[in-house]
């Protein structure tokens, strides 16, 4: 997959999984960063509908200067995830792009070992998968924020 350098569109991309956290945790993070006036990119709101949707995630994804994972208990239970977090990853080795891991309400070695809710990924090609194990394991192994129930 070649990649080529992209200004920054956006100041932060946040991946997670919405089913779990979009109306809690995701919903003050956005509200925190605007008040910040830091620029987020929403799919709620800068994915064009009637667009294809993974060519627009991935151009936000290489045209944001950072990336926030925020590693949930169903985060792995999504293929759209796993390939962000995949896409995120390469961004990282090839335009340097800083990649913040939170685990919220999950253990780093939960995500690093691929245990407990991150053991059981979604069904696809070998090579796919394989792809996806070595993204969880690269963010898990980066420093991040670990946020606790009742925190």
């Amino acid at each position: 997959m070649a990649l080529s350098y992209a200004p920054c569109e956006y100041e932060v991309f946040v991946s997670f999984r919405g089913a779990d956290i979009r109306t809690g945790f995701i919903s003050h993070l956005f509200a925190a960063l605007e008040r910040k006036t830091i620029h987020a990119y929403k799919d709620d709101i800068n994915l064009p509908r009637g667009e294809k949707i993974w060519p627009e995630l991935s151009k936000a994804i290489e045209t944001s200067r950072i990336a926030v994972v925020v590693f949930s208990k169903k985060y792995a239970t999504s293929d759209w995830c796993l390939d962000e977090l995949v896409k995120i990853m390469e961004c990282k080795r090839v335009f340097n792009q800083r990649v913040l891991p939170i685990f919220y309400h999950v253990s780093q070695p939960e995500v690093l070992e691929q245990k407990g809710n991150f053991a059981d990924l979604p069904n696809g090609p070998e090579d796919k998968m394989n792809c996806w194990r070595a993204a969880l394991t690269e963010a898990a192994n980066l420093a991040g924020l670990h946020l606790e129930p009742n925190r």
